[in-house]
């Protein structure tokens, strides 16, 4: 059976890796994983025939012909092989994880660093067991430092990623309520992210933290490298504060030389941390600051994240990649503030709160309730069973909204639209 460094060397000669058979190319490897509904070994076959030259599986029967490698394990395989080549190469890593404003974050550093860098990071939001290993082997010689998202939903798995990735920096965005299905409380959110710090407490050079955020500290007691950024703790290095804009977000950051204005195209006071944090990591790999601020103003959210769209004369600002009682409230309080007398709220059930939805989803109802917002639509059954008052309309799914929304008059209006992904609250744009 071939061992790691035997399969390296064959990777180094066939560099493209991908576990979806219908991607096969020359040059590249297919990795057989398997999952609850599916069997890649099934596709051995398929991806040899389309291009790829090796297929690994770790099923015999489908050893059918030159190009199988068997191994014991595919996915244990392609982790071993990632972490083996992030040894090989040496790159500096820089590992972000935390519950909001992860992907967010890691798009606004990757903008300033490739102002003096080759830069590799992860692809969309590619943050689990399967897609941190692939971040790693899309690293190239050439890269100069590598941005690792890592994603969780349960206890120890950003220890085990951190095995994999070994990274020397880390970046924990924040700490909220989300997924506590699989984490069981905020408490366990906290132990889950902290791996990070602890990791990088033992064998890394250092954390950027948010010096505001007290939850972050008391979880970074251990770490003795910390390289700091906030609004108003006086241990910040970086300090800056958010300008009262009504709908982009701009913050003042006071660099060693002076203030500059950052400008960006993103939406909401909740980004200020994560421009921040891009500004602190960008200042500690010696990036100009007028670089960064340009890096910033550059970037252009997408894929339904803090973007702002116009649409049959309504301003939409629309946040429904993922939802959690945190970026929901923050999405919610934003969004109150704003100054606009035709407001319009749509949100979509939270998903994966466990014994705490009930109270989670009342609260930003009561929310809303309370900022004396006329027009909201809630849909889903969380936001079903909440007590709400009779102007709110509620909806079992996007579809039954979709028949509402139609007939009316989207002119002049200014539209939230917040919620879960598994919602699919994005649809209803098209019927705008």
């Amino acid at each position: 059976m071939m061992n790691i460094d035997e399969l390296h060397k064959l990777y180094l000669k066939h560099p493209h890796v991908f576990t979806d058979s219908r991607k096969a190319e020359a040059g590249g490897i297919f990795f057989a994983l398997k999952g609850e509904r599916f069997d890649g070994n099934r596709f051995v076959a398929d991806a040899l025939n389309d291009g790829a030259d090796f297929a690994v599986t770790d099923d015999p029967a489908f050893n059918l012909r030159e190009g199988c490698i068997v191994v014991d394990n595919v996915l244990k395989t392609l982790q071993l092989l990632a972490g083996y080549h992030r040894k090989f190469l040496g790159t500096p890593v820089l590992a972000i994880t935390g519950t909001n404003g992860k992907t967010t974050t890691k798009e606004l550093i990757r903008e300033v660093l490739t102002e003096r860098y080759k830069v590799i990071s992860t692809s969309g939001n590619l943050n689990n067991h399967i897609g941190v290993p692939l971040t790693l082997l899309s690293m190239r010689k050439e890269h100069e430092i590598a941005i690792v998202e890592m994603g969780a939903n349960h206890l120890g798995e950003i220890a085990e990623l951190c095995a994999i990735a070994e990274p020397d920096y880390g970046l924990i965005t924040n700490v909220g309520k989300a997924h506590l299905e699989g984490f069981g409380s905020f408490e366990g959110v906290k132990k889950t992210k902290g791996e990070l710090y602890e990791y990088i407490a033992s064998n890394g050079k250092g954390i950027f933290i948010n010096a505001d955020n007290k939850h972050l500290e008391k979880m970074s007691v251990h770490n003795q490298i910390k390289y700091t950024y906030g609004s108003f703790s006086p241990g910040a290095d970086l300090k800056g504060e958010p300008v009262d804009e009504q709908l982009f977000l701009v913050v003042k950051v006071l660099f060693p030389k002076g203030w500059l204005y950052m400008k960006s195209k993103l939406i909401g006071a909740y980004n200020f941390e994560n421009i921040m944090a891009a500004a602190r990591i960008g200042l500690f790999f010696d990036i100009d600051p007028v670089k960064i601020q340009n890096a910033i103003a550059s970037y252009e959210p997408d894929n339904n994240r803090s973007q702002l769209l116009k649409k049959s004369g309504a301003n939409i600002l629309i946040d429904c990649y993922n939802a959690n009682p945190t970026s929901m409230q923050a999405s919610v309080k934003n969004f109150i503030n704003i100054r606009h007398d035709n407001k319009v709220v749509v949100l979509g059930d939270m998903l994966e709160l466990g014994a705490v939805s009930a109270v989670e989803h009342q609260r930003i109802v009561d929310l809303l309730k309370d900022a004396g917002i006329q027009k909201v639509f809630l849909v889903g059954h969380n936001f079903e069973k909440t007590q709400a008052p009779d102007c709110f309309k509620k909806f079992t799914n996007v579809e039954a909204l979709i028949n509402e929304l139609e007939s009316l008059d989207w002119n002049n209006k200014l539209l939230l639209i917040k919620g879960s992904r598994g919602i699919k609250l994005e649809k209803i744009i098209d019927y705008m």
